[in-house]
């Protein structure tokens, strides 16, 4: 599809806007992305833009992802500027206070620009690996599918495949312990990997063989959090 072809010169950026940068994590050409902006099936077509976005500005507000944010300027005039500037809030609302010619005038912004912000493109492929993510654009030369994991090759082993790729899916369990995770994540992709019956239903006995080999904290107890 046309959106897949990204153009080469997008790797002669330094830095990239958020829109551009959640395109190319998605595999989208944001040239095309953009030119589709106004089409009816806008969001049917670019069905992976959202969660992209969405992740490198929920990142970005944490202060896990650096970024230049700009932001639009809201005139107003307040009266005692210096003591607001003091206070740095606005009617209940973190401000940015901003120097103004006119005395007493207030700059309020509330949401950066995310059109006008942009991204470095060494912080955004520092946060992706930070996120166990390799897309492509950002990650050529790690993109050739090793042995084990091609299909074709004589010697394809199903169960090392999908315990590879679980763990590679599994990024974050999300408060669960990691074979439990590692599981689910299993049993909904278990027909890629021969573990399912022709029903779709997974083979529980081979879903727990893979979880074990792809389980990286086999002793049990409970998820460990970040930096323990």
């Amino acid at each position: 599809m046309e959106e897949f072809n990204i153009d080469p010169l997008w790797h002669l950026h330094d830095e990239l806007s958020l829109h551009q940068a959640a395109a190319l994590i998605a595999g989208y050409d944001p040239g095309v992305v953009e030119r589709c902006m106004s089409d009816t099936n806008h969001e049917e077509r670019f069905s992976r833009l959202y969660p992209a976005e969405s992740a490198l500005m929920n990142a970005i507000r944490a202060g896990k992802l650096k970024a230049s944010l700009r932001f639009d300027a809201e005139p107003r005039f307040v009266a005692g500027l210096d003591n607001l500037r003091d206070r740095a809030h606005f009617e209940g609302e973190e401000v940015q206070l901003i120097e103004h010619e006119n005395l007493g005038e207030l700059v309020i912004t509330r949401e950066p620009n995310w059109v006008t912000s942009s991204i470095a493109l060494e912080d955004l492929k520092a946060w992706l690996l930070s996120r166990g993510a390799r897309p492509a654009f950002f990650f050529p030369e790690k993109q050739e599918s090793a042995d084990y994991l091609d299909t074709r090759s004589p010697r394809y082993a199903p169960k090392l495949a999908a315990a590879v790729r679980a763990w590679q899916a599994v990024t974050d369990p999300n408060g669960k312990h990691p074979k439990q995770a590692l599981s689910k994540w299993i049993r909904e992709n278990a027909a890629k990997f021969g573990l399912a019956d022709e029903e779709g239903k997974p083979n529980e006995t081979g879903v727990e063989e893979v979880a074990k080999v792809a389980n990286w904290q086999p002793g049990g107890g409970a998820p460990k959090t970040p930096g323990e």
